[in-house]
């Protein structure tokens, strides 16, 4: 289904003309946010309406200023990618606080790719059936309450700010005790089961950051513990093979649960399957228990036939791209039935009027995210090989290009050649670029990779995002108004969270 550009007008102001001035007006900020927002204010013409679902900064100054201060409390701890695996730290937290994460039942998700949106999908089920959600995902596209959410919505900064605060005594106590203080990741967890114990939520929806055994989330024992597709990634601290990874991201099942398997590789399954039986828990496998039964694209995404564990669910709209959707929704399904004992405590289906709904509503940023027209621009957050090839993919299927142009800034500890490789037979040029993060890949040594992959005369290198999306956009445009060009903007969540931001989205 081809995404046409309607007719741009070419006496517009192009908004990229003053970008750097007004760069220069933010000398009191921090210099890539200011680089970030002000991007945001220019191409916003570019961009469309922001959309809600993925907040942006507090109006109030009062408001973001205390949103800034625990931001940059948070940044002083470790970050996301140094970890000391234990879940002492944590349990610490949780046990000073009360043990929040006991107020609720969970549906707690692990596995290598999908596992945001499956969340996503999972969290909008269940609000249909008129439970309370609480979800907690990672990483953020854009705003750092993205990761908590209630009743199907990020927390407010305020409300943020105030969760911080309650817990944050309890907090310097723990610090005070362990070798090591609570790190970033293990602060904001401990927050998210605060806050849903506070709301109070009906339901826990729990994404892991990394691994399962020793993963910072894994205080809590899922009702219904669901594992989307394995593969390699994280390979220095989770293993080299696809069943090293299974054995710790198994470490999510617990005695007595429901597992909601996705397909996945041999070696990684019977991994799972065994952990399974060590600990009594019910297994339902994709492409047996339950499954996609048929998918056709349609305009904006897809139509689906889900056969769930106790039934069949047919013509469901799902407003996402790509096979790897339906299949995410097919995990989901299963999950929330579980979680309701469909296929065990009750043999009919879920009211079918009710699954449409909450699927017709589903929505993921930054995956396969169409953000601008003339040309189409589209975000997917794919960093790693397996990603990537789900993503190429997906838009071939979807949009039908006839230019394809890639904007790429990947993460230095990513396999960046495998991503890469996956891209190649669907990008017609690739512009290389890196984004903000420490973690950032050197735009010119990504670049060198990309000349190896694509060949010299098809890499392009700008090492500044806003510049990079405009040559991504100029080379689009190179066969004219109509022919079908666009620009997949990949590689990292901070890139295309950046990229989201330049072109007016939050």
């Amino acid at each position: 289904m081809s995404e046409l550009p309607p007719d741009h007008s070419d006496d517009q102001p192009d908004p990229l003309d003053n970008f750097d001035e007004i760069i220069a007006e933010e000398t009191t900020r921090d210099p890539d946010l200011a680089v970030i927002e002000a991007g945001s204010r220019t191409l916003r013409t570019q961009g469309g309406p922001p959309e809600a679902d993925i907040p942006t900064r507090p109006a109030d100054p009062e408001v973001d200023k205390a949103l800034r201060e625990v931001e940059a409390e948070l940044a002083t701890r470790w970050g996301e990618t140094k970890l000391e695996p234990s879940v002492s730290r944590i349990a610490a937290l949780m046990d000073i606080l009360g043990e929040p994460q006991r107020s609720y039942p969970s549906i707690h998700i692990t596995g290598t790719n999908g596992k945001t949106s499956t969340a996503r999908m999972i969290e909008a089920l269940l609000g249909a059936f008129e439970l309370r959600t609480g979800r907690y995902t990672s990483p953020h596209v854009q705003s750092i309450t993205e990761r908590i959410s209630l009743d199907g919505a990020p927390i407010s900064a305020e409300r943020f700010i105030e969760t911080y605060q309650d817990i944050k005594p309890y907090i310097e106590m723990v610090d005070a005790q362990q070798e090591y203080r609570l790190s970033f990741f293990e602060v904001l967890t401990g927050m998210a089961y605060a806050a849903f114990a506070d709301a109070p939520a009906d339901v826990a929806v729990v994404e892991v950051g990394m691994g399962g055994s020793w993963d910072a989330t894994n205080v809590i024992d899922g009702d219904v513990a669901v594992v989307t597709p394995i593969d390699l990634d994280h390979t220095d601290r989770l293993g080299s093979t696809h069943a090293e990874i299974a054995t710790e991201k198994a470490g999510i099942v617990k005695q007595g649960a429901t597992v909601i398997l996705a397909q996945q590789p041999v070696d990684a399954a019977q991994v799972l399957l065994k952990k399974a039986v060590e600990v009594d828990a019910t297994v339902a496998r994709e492409g047996l228990e339950f499954g996609v039964v048929d998918r056709q694209v349609a305009v904006g995404g897809q139509l689906v036939t889900l056969r769930g564990l106790g039934g069949e669910y047919p013509e469901v709209y799902l407003p996402l791209h790509g096979a790897h959707q339906a299949h995410n929704a097919a995990v989901a399904l299963a999950a929330v039935e579980a979680f309701f004992g469909v296929g065990a405590q009750r043999a009919e289906p879920l009211d079918l009027d009710a699954v449409r709904k909450a699927f017709a509503a589903v929505a993921s940023p930054g995956r396969l995210e169409v953000v601008r027209k003339s040309p189409t621009v589209v975000l997917d957050a794919a960093h790693n090989p397996a990603g990537a090839r789900a993503a190429a993919e997906a838009i071939g299927e979807a949009f039908q290009f006839s230019r394809l142009i890639g904007v790429v800034g990947a993460s230095g500890d990513k396999n960046v050649r495998g991503l890469l490789e996956a891209f190649e037979p669907v990008f017609a040029e690739v512009v290389i670029t890196q984004n903000s993060s420490h973690r950032a890949m050197d735009a010119d040594e990504l670049a060198g990779i990309a000349v190896e992959v694509f060949g010299d005369d098809r890499v392009q290198v700008e090492p500044r995002l806003p510049d990079a999306l405009e040559a991504a956009i100029t080379l689009a445009e190179e066969e004219g108004e109509f022919a079908g060009g666009g620009v997949l903007v990949t590689g990292s969540v901070i890139t295309v969270g950046e990229a989201r931001l330049l072109l007016g989205k939050g």
